[in-house]
């Protein structure tokens, strides 16, 4: 094996084969499938020579090694038994990465192979279903004809043999893949919208959500719009158990929905941990007949989309307690809003980004905002900055909910200035983040950042919840010294006084050759003697 680079570095030149054949929105398909697939079969090879030997193999060519003499021997049924019972998949000894590896060095490597892999793996458990279903290695994106297509997929293999993805140190080799896919959505723009929510935005949504439940063994966490999953695992980071987190996620589009299975995978969660499912959220309620509370929910929902708001809704347990409103047709913001509130548990928070547009909407939206109003259930609102969202440049805020709190009052927090500009993004750094959580969890007014409103304060104002109607940012002009501005008039029309004197004496100096240019002269220094 290659010596171990960087493996970010490593991992970005993958992309660099593929950077310029197709955009970001398409390449990032391939590098991140083909990733996971070298990490499914590294680990596949060092778990059986693991079992085996009872120790680690020095290199994956050692590894495989053992691996092709073991299977031609009498015990291969038996080590394919235990393998595929700790597993969940098998691989014959010519569809692993190593053995593609020497293919592609040699330079006879065949697609084929590598796509019987690709079966094997999603053929082998229900988990796996689909799961390379994007990664189309017949594509003429790769290149024109059959030659320069392989080529191509051959040079990914041999740029990726850099990449230790089994030596890795705790949530490396995880961290590594959401860097990658935080890359492709920076290349993506408008397009990562649908799988990526910003670092920022994404720490301050997941610490609220986490905060009071970080020792909670077998925290259930849910994200009904889970895109790449990134804002559910990044709740990872602020748990005591973080191995005993169960994961509930619904994603509409199919890649995405892969990418998701993939993060998990990468970030070291077991597959009785990963409960997710491809499907669309508002139409067909999920989780219905498991798990249908959750400690945790957090989301990122398409902005004001549409979606039927048919009237078989107004009988939907999700949305039938809020007057007999429904989200406009042309706005799910709330259908979204009440979906996940509706499978929040009693004794959990709930955190969603979404446009400002939800906290001063009349009609049925307005309704609906009463309601949860007058129930308690909106316990801040937090207005981010602008331009923060690869797939819009509108402000937006996140709102956070409970269940039944003693209490009505809402905590107004305006972080809309705490951002620096990277390039096309405004990005929260650091202390950003850690004001906002400041702010949060002291839950008191202060000037010009956070203001506590109590209910009879929201009911004064119509139950619109608009930032600035609460929290006053603007600056005060300074005071004028009259004194002051009055000697800078007199020495200004001093100072010009001066300048038209001396102007007048150089044009009274002057000889003309005609009487016309003599006569205009004469007007202007007329007009400078009365000034």
């Amino acid at each position: 094996m290659a010596e171990s680079k960087d493996l970010l570095q490593v991992l970005w030149s993958g992309a660099d084969v593929l950077r310029g054949k197709m955009d970001a929105n398409e390449y990032k398909t391939y590098l991140l499938g083909l990733v996971f697939y070298k990490y499914l079969s590294d680990s596949y090879l060092t778990k059986a020579y693991d079992l085996m030997n009872d120790s680690m193999p020095d290199n994956l060519e050692e590894a495989q090694t053992a691996y092709e003499e073991v299977m031609g021997s009498d015990d291969a049924a038996e080590l394919l038994e235990e393998l595929k019972e700790s597993l969940h998949y098998t691989l014959d000894s010519d569809m692993t990465y190593v053995s593609i590896l020497r293919d592609a060095k040699n330079n006879c490597f065949n697609r084929e192979k590598l796509q019987a892999a690709f079966n094997r793996i999603e053929e082998s458990d229900e988990l796996f279903n689909g799961l390379f279903a994007d990664v189309d290695l017949y594509s003429n994106r790769l290149g024109t004809g059959d030659q320069k297509q392989s080529a191509t997929v051959a040079e990914v293999i041999k740029v990726l043999d850099g990449a230790d993805l089994i030596h890795t140190e705790g949530d490396v080799l995880g961290n590594a893949y959401e860097y990658l896919i935080g890359q492709f959505a920076s290349e993506t723009g408008k397009k990562a919208g649908e799988f990526y929510t910003p670092h920022g935005p994404a720490q301050i949504l997941c610490r609220i959500a986490m905060t009071g439940q970080e020792n909670k063994k077998g925290l259930q966490v849910y994200d009904p719009c889970m895109g790449s999953a990134s804002l559910m695992l990044s709740c990872r980071n602020y748990s005591a158990e973080p191995d005993y987190i169960k994961y509930y996620g619904q994603e509409l589009m199919p890649s995405t929905y892969n990418l998701a299975r993939m993060n998990m995978f990468l970030h070291g969660v077991l597959p009785e941990n990963q409960h997710l499912r491809n499907g669309d959220t508002l139409d067909a309620d999920w989780p219905t007949d498991e798990e249908t509370g959750f400690d945790v929910v957090t989301m990122n929902p398409p902005y004001s989309a549409n979606w039927s708001a048919a009237e078989g809704f107004k009988q939907d347990e999700r949305f039938m307690d809020y007057g007999g409103k429904l989200a406009p047709k042309s706005k799910a913001d709330y259908a979204f809003l009440l979906h996940g509130f509706y499978h929040l548990k009693q004794t959990g928070t709930m955190a969603i980004v979404l446009p400002h547009g939800v906290l001063f909407r009349g009609a049925a939206e307005g309704t609906i905002r009463e309601i949860l109003l007058q129930n308690g259930s909106i316990y801040a609102v937090i207005g981010l900055p602008s331009n923060m969202f690869y797939n819009t440049s509108i402000p937006t805020c996140i709102v956070v909910l409970k269940k039944h709190r003693e209490g009505r009052d809402v905590l107004f927090i305006d972080a809309s200035k705490l951002f620096v500009k990277e390039k096309k993004q405004n990005v929260m750094q650091k202390e950003h983040i850690d004001r906002v959580l400041e702010l949060y969890n002291n839950r008191q007014t202060v000037e010009k950042e956070a203001y506590l409103a109590l209910y009879d304060d929201i009911v004064a104002n119509d139950y619109n919840l608009n930032i600035p109607r609460y929290v006053d940012t603007a600056e005060e002009e300074p005071e004028i010294d009259l004194k002051s501005l009055v000697q800078n008039i007199r020495e200004t029309d001093k100072a010009i006084k001066e300048e038209n004197e001396t102007l007048l004496d150089m044009m009274k100096d002057l000889s003309f050759n005609n009487d016309s240019a003599r006569e205009a002269i004469s007007e202007f220094i007329k007009v400078l003697e009365e000034v």
